[in-house]
C-alpha cells in the first residue's frame, strides 16, 4: 500500500506527461512544485495522480494541444481513480481543476463555486479541496497574479487542515 497525507488530483496527463508517463513533470508540474514549497508542504508527503489517465489533444502545427476530456471519458477512468484512492487512502483529497472535481463530485461541480474551504464529501468518505489546476494559473493572462494567489490560498488550507489532523492524532495518542 502506498500512504500519502493527501492525494493531489489533476485534469489529465499534458503532453509532457504523457511523454514522461508520470504526472506533473511539465511547466503546470513546475508551478505546483513551487506553490507546494511556498505553503510549506512536502511532495514526498503527497500522492499525484490524474483523474482522466489518458491524454487528450489535437494537433496545432507540430505541438500537441491539450483537448478537455468529455465526460465519457472522465467516467471510463473513474475505476482507476477509485482503486488510487483505495490504495493509498490520503487523509485529504485535494481536487485541481474542473476535470478533477467533476470526476470525484460530479458533472455539475465548478471551481470556483467549491474552491477556498474543506468540504465534507461523504461519498468519498473523507475531507475534500478543490482548488484551480495550475495550468488554469499558466493560462489566466493578465489575472494569472491573481489566479496564482487563489492556489496559494487553497494549498495553505490544505496545509493548515493535514496539521490540525496530525494535531488531533497526536493529542488522541496520549
Amino acid at each position: 500500500m502506498v500512504r500519502a497525507r493527501a492525494m493531489l488530483v489533476g485534469e489529465q496527463p499534458g503532453n509532457a506527461e504523457d511523454e514522461q508517463g508520470r504526472p506533473f513533470v511539465g511547466p503546470a508540474g513546475a508551478l505546483l512544485r513551487t506553490v507546494l514549497e511556498e505553503v510549506g508542504l512536502r511532495e514526498r508527503e503527497l500522492y499525484l495522480t490524474n483523474a482522466v489517465k489518458h491524454f487528450k489533444w489535437r494537433p496545432k502545427g507540430t505541438r500537441r494541444i491539450h483537448d478537455t476530456p468529455s465526460w465519457s471519458e472522465i467516467r471510463a477512468c473513474d475505476l482507476w481513480l477509485r482503486v488510487e484512492l483505495a490504495t493509498v487512502q490520503p487523509d485529504l483529497l485535494v481536487l485541481l481543476g474542473g476535470t478533477a472535481a467533476q470526476a470525484i463530485l460530479g458533472r455539475s461541480a465548478r471551481v470556483t463555486r467549491l474552491r477556498g474551504s474543506v468540504l465534507e464529501v461523504p461519498e468519498v468518505e473523507m475531507p475534500v479541496v478543490v482548488t484551480l489546476h495550475p495550468s488554469a494559473v499558466l493560462r489566466a493572462g493578465e489575472r494569472r497574479h491573481e489566479r496564482r494567489a487563489e492556489l496559494v490560498d487553497d494549498l495553505t488550507l490544505v496545509r493548515e487542515h493535514l496539521g490540525a489532523r496530525r494535531r488531533r492524532k497526536a493529542s488522541a495518542r496520549r
